[in-house]
């Protein structure tokens, strides 16, 4: 059998046992077509590859300035077909086994400018001032919602599942029950206990009278009883739009970045900002280091006599 004929049986392999999608099958099929076509000119062929004609491959698409991910995708393809030669008995050894997989460079978060959430900030207390008593909860509620989110950092399911108890037994902090139930206490910035205590008259006032206590901050009428995640993100896409930010660069979890990354910018150390995002590992949080390397790399433009 020829090259051709073992990548066949290992794509029908795919389809029978894995019921693999035809997208998947030709995405297979095309990164081993090239792994032969590079192989072959080198003079081997499958069944005679060693780990080092792997690594050359994988070198000539580094040369050729293929993508990390590009190249990670095609040597997984040739690791699953060299597993399925061995497995069938064509080969007696398996020689991607040895092959390290491509470092993958972390992409950085998206974020946004002071400015930016300035104006998200100012257009939601702007919708309070202007809200019709019929729509005054729903106003003050959002507006809540964005300043905890910028105040804390908060994951968007820990701040829309908040208990009322969270709000109301300590107005510095937010205890917070994380990933992991660890439990951790988030200071809260005047701003935004002034919006929370603001939206919770207004809740008191609406929910008075109504049978049962209310467990949920942001209470909803849906099956897990409080605001859902994709309802904040739809309002916060929304608020976006009134204050000129493109509503695809922004959701909670870009707020969470947000708040991150200006805290590192503005001198706050690590271990602090790994504490309020609940991170388990810190290596989570030194993400946020390219905000500091961007600021020297500016520091040293604006101010180093030989910069220009």
């Amino acid at each position: 059998m020829n090259d051709f004929h073992h990548i066949e049986a290992f794509l029908e392999m795919l389809s029978a046992e894995r019921g693999a999608a035809v997208n998947t099958i030709d995405a297979y099929r095309r990164d081993l077509t090239d792994f032969s076509a590079s192989i072959t000119k080198s003079g081997t062929s499958v069944i005679e590859v060693t780990p080092d004609d792997i690594r050359h491959y994988l070198g000539k698409l580094s040369d050729q300035g293929l993508a990390a991910s590009s190249t990670a995708r095609k040597l997984s393809a040739v690791r699953q077909f060299f597993r399925f030669l061995y497995v069938e008995g064509t080969r007696s050894d398996n020689p991607a086994t040895v092959i390290d997989r491509p470092r993958l460079s972390r992409p950085l978060p998206k974020t946004l400018s002071v400015d930016d959430v300035e104006q998200l900030l100012k257009h939601s207390r702007m919708l309070v001032e202007k809200a019709t008593p019929a729509r005054k909860l729903a106003a003050l509620r959002l507006n809540c919602l964005v300043e905890i989110t910028y105040a804390t950092g908060l994951r968007v399911s820990e701040l829309v599942g908040l208990p009322v108890t969270a709000a109301t037994s300590d107005d510095r902090f937010l205890f917070v029950r994380g990933k992991g139930g660890r439990e951790r206490l988030v200071p809260l910035s005047q701003p935004a206990k002034q919006a929370m205590h603001a939206y919770l008259r207004e809740l008191n006032v609406k929910m008075a009278g109504r049978a049962g206590d209310q467990a949920w901050l942001f209470p909803s009428r849906g099956r897990s009883g409080h605001l859902t995640r994709q309802r904040f993100g739809q309002e916060l896409k929304q608020l976006g739009l009134q204050a000129g930010i493109d509503p695809h660069h922004l959701s909670p979890h870009v707020m969470r970045h947000a708040f991150a990354s200006h805290l590192v910018a503005y001198g706050a150390d690590l271990r602090s900002v790994q504490q309020m995002l609940g991170h388990a590992d810190i290596s989570t949080t030194q993400i946020y280091t390219h905000v500091l390397d961007e600021r020297l790399k500016q520091l040293v433009h604006d101010h180093h006599p030989l910069s220009g």
